[in-house]
Order: C-alpha cells, then sequence, then structure tokens
C-alpha cells in the first residue's frame, strides 16, 4: 500500500500543482474543461508512448542507460526514439485544443502546451516510480524531469502560439520542435543515461529553462496587447542589472547588424578571448580545488558525492563567458550583441571539435551547457553596452 501511494502521489501530485501554477499564469483564463481535456490527453500519449517505447527497446536491445547500452546506443535510442516520440505525443496532446475557438491568444499556445506536458509528465513518473519501488535518486530523477517536460513543451507551444495569429516568412515550429527534441535527448541523458552524479549537471540547465520560459510567455503577452504585465526597464546600467531580463524583441534587435559593417576581426579576436577565459576559469576551479584540498581525480558521476567536486570545475567555466563577454563588448564598442555572440559562438564550436578529437565522452556535457554559455556571454555583453 505504501509502495503504491509513493509513486502514485509523486507522480499526480507535482502535475497538478503545475497545472494550477500555469493556468493562473493567463489573465484571460481559458477554459476549466479544454486545459483538463488537453491535461487527460497528454496524459493518454504518455501512456501511448510508454508503451511504443518498451516495445522498441524490446525488439532493439537498446535502452537509454548507458550502463546497459553503451554511449552511443544509449544516445542513439534517446535522440531517435525517446525524445521524438514524446514530443509528438505531446504535440497531438495539444492539438484540439489548438484547432478550438478557444485558442484565441497567442499566450494560449504556452497554456494548452505545459497542460499537455503535464499530463504526460504524470504517467512517465508514475511508470518510472512503480519501476523503482525503492531508492531516492529515482524521486529526485522524477521531479527533475517534471520542469523539463513544461519546458521541451513550451517551446513549440510558444511558436504554436505564433502560428496562429501570424504568418512568418520562416515556419518557426518546425524549429521550435526540433529544438525540443535535441534539448529533450540532452537532458534526458543526464537525468536517466548515466549515473546520480550526472544529475548535478542539470542545475544550470533548469535555471536556464525557467528564465527562457518566462521569456517567452512574457514575449507573447506582450504581442498580444498586454504590454502592461511586462515590467518597464529604465536605460541606466543600475536598472538594467536590477530589473528584469530585456525581451525577446530587445534581445533580437540587440543580435541584428547596426548600421556599420560587421567587425569580422572582434569575432576572431572575440573567440581567442572566450577561449582564453575559459582557461582561465577552468584553472581557478583547480587552484579552488587544490586550495579546498579536494582530490578531482575521485569525480564519478555514479556517485553524487564524488561528483560534486566537478561544480568548481562548473562554476570557474561558466563564470568565464559572462567575463569574455563583457570584455569584447567593451574593447570593440559594438552597439550590438552581435560580435560577441558570434565570437562565443566560435569558440564554442573551436571547443567542441577539440574534445571530440580528445575526450569524445564529454561533448555531451558541453553541447548541453553551451546554450547556457551563449546566454551568459551575450549577457555580459550587453551590460557592457548598457
Amino acid at each position: 500500500m505504501l509502495e503504491t501511494l509513493r509513486w502514485l502521489l509523486l507522480a499526480i501530485l507535482p502535475a497538478a500543482l503545475f497545472a494550477v501554477l500555469v493556468h493562473r499564469t493567463d489573465e484571460n483564463r481559458e477554459p476549466s474543461w479544454l486545459v483538463v481535456l488537453t491535461f487527460a490527453l497528454g496524459a493518454v500519449a504518455g501512456l501511448v508512448v510508454q508503451l511504443i517505447t518498451i516495445r522498441v527497446a524490446t525488439l532493439t536491445g537498446l535502452d537509454m542507460r548507458v550502463s546497459v547500452a553503451g554511449e552511443g546506443g544509449a544516445l542513439v535510442f534517446l535522440f531517435l526514439v525517446v525524445a521524438p516520440t514524446q514530443e509528438a505525443g505531446k504535440v497531438a496532446a495539444a492539438w484540439p485544443a489548438f484547432l478550438s475557438k478557444h485558442f484565441d491568444e497567442q499566450y494560449d499556445g504556452v497554456v494548452y502546451s505545459a497542460a499537455s506536458a503535464l499530463g504526460f509528465a504524470a504517467v512517465e513518473n508514475g511508470f518510472v516510480l512503480h519501476a523503482h519501488p525503492a531508492g531516492a535518486i529515482w524521486i529526485a530523477r522524477a521531479l527533475l524531469s517534471l520542469p523539463a517536460h513544461v519546458f521541451f513543451a513550451c517551446l513549440w507551444g510558444y511558436a504554436l502560439g505564433r502560428a496562429k495569429h501570424t504568418k512568418d516568412r520562416i515556419p518557426l515550429f518546425p524549429i521550435a520542435f526540433l529544438a525540443s527534441i535535441a534539448a529533450h535527448g540532452l537532458y534526458a541523458h543526464f537525468v536517466y543515461g548515466r549515473g546520480p552524479g550526472a544529475l548535478l549537471a542539470v542545475t544550470p540547465l533548469l535555471a536556464m529553462m525557467g528564465l527562457v520560459t518566462w521569456m517567452l510567455g512574457r514575449d507573447l503577452q506582450t504581442r498580444g496587447g498586454r504590454a502592461s504585465l511586462v515590467p518597464s526597464v529604465s536605460s541606466s546600467r543600475l536598472s538594467r542589472l536590477s530589473a528584469s531580463p530585456p525581451s525577446l524583441s530587445a534581445v533580437r534587435s540587440a543580435l541584428m547588424r547596426a548600421d556599420e559593417p560587421v567587425k569580422v576581426r572582434w569575432i576572431v579576436f572575440g573567440a581567442l578571448i572566450t577561449i582564453g577565459a575559459m582557461i582561465m576559469g577552468l584553472a581557478a576551479g583547480v587552484v579552488a580545488a587544490h586550495a579546498m584540498h579536494i582530490d578531482l581525480s575521485t569525480v564519478d558521476d555514479h556517485d553524487v558525492g564524488a561528483a560534486a567536486p566537478v561544480l568548481l570545475l562548473g562554476i570557474g567555466l561558466l563564470a568565464s563567458f559572462p567575463t569574455s563577454g563583457w570584455l569584447i563588448a567593451r574593447a570593440a564598442a559594438v552597439r550590438t550583441l552581435l560580435e560577441p555572440a558570434l565570437a562565443t559562438v566560435v569558440a564554442l564550436v573551436v571547443t567542441v571539435v577539440a574534445l571530440g578529437l580528445a575526450a569524445p565522452v564529454t561533448v555531451v556535457f558541453a553541447l548541453a551547457l553551451s546554450p547556457i554559455a551563449w546566454v551568459l556571454a551575450c549577457f555580459g555583453a550587453w551590460i557592457a553596452r548598457a
């Protein structure tokens, strides 16, 4: 009885709490019956996808766990089976709401996609916790997967909301859907594919997901004519630091080419500055570990305690990106974020290629953290140009 309550409550209660939270974010309430129906369809989609995934795993012998299928087999199973089918199932569950007359605001794309994702996550967590009746690590994995499911759905939900009322020259939904699959595969690789120590790597990813989801929702609210919900941002440097993050339209404008030509030399120099800052950040992490008498050679992703020291290296590495972005923007005296952003992309590509040649197993970690690094670099450049 207790085992049943353990997996049932932990699967349903967080989803119900998130459903209430998502429902209350929309100023113009959607019909309760349609939100509940979308949630239920998401749960049905979760059940169907779970059965399909189990069947495919049985026929192919693949698994999302590296310990079972190996690094390559786990990644193939995640990116070609698990992530695409799960996101497709959530889209199918939200599609009736998308076609209904109640889908009359762009922000509704986020509301209904999140409701679908929550229903899906409730069923998936039920399967996971029922299959692993003991162990706190599986509870942690189930809880970590819940906000991630909402984030992945909000990516294509944002695109559906835009598509309902605008006619973009480049369809946004296919791009957002592929991005959600890529993000889903990388995130699931850390949460379910590797040892418990890898869960530490999702901490910055969760923070990034929350920020991006909030910015997407705010962008749709603004487009829907609810600008009053968006805090005003002063032009002073202090207010830029203390106020809410800039809107997506402001970021897009800052990333566009200005009147003057792109300063290619600062893209090259900026990439070198970024790589140098990354080396200095890692060196600072090593020095901090040495000062704290921490042996980095004992790091093991199968043990949370043994993997914790790598946080020092991660903090030092991530801190290097806003620093390099600030330095590039200051030195180049640019009015946009284009040069610092492109310089960071070049530096990240060089890093991923180098890691692929030297230590292929680290490429997945580099790819997962690259979007965070790029945003941090742009943030540093934004502060510099304030």
